[in-house]
C-alpha cells in the first residue's frame, strides 16, 4: 500500500515539473489517500498481532 502511495507521490511531482496541475493534483490526493489507508492498517495489524492466543 506504501509502495502505492510513494508511486503515485513521484507521478504526482513529475507531472508538477512539467506543469500538469491537475494531473499532480489528483495524483498527490490519491497518494495521501493510500497513506493514510497503509498506516491505518499498518496500526490495526500491530494491535491484533498483540493480543495472547485464546
Amino acid at each position: 500500500m506504501l509502495a502505492w502511495a510513494l508511486l503515485f507521490l513521484i507521478v504526482g511531482l513529475v507531472a508538477g515539473m512539467f506543469g500538469l496541475t491537475g494531473i499532480a493534483g489528483t495524483a498527490t490526493h490519491i497518494a495521501w489517500i493510500l497513506f493514510v489507508i497503509g498506516i491505518v492498517m499498518a496500526v490495526v495489524f500491530a494491535v491484533i498481532g498483540r493480543r495472547p492466543p485464546v
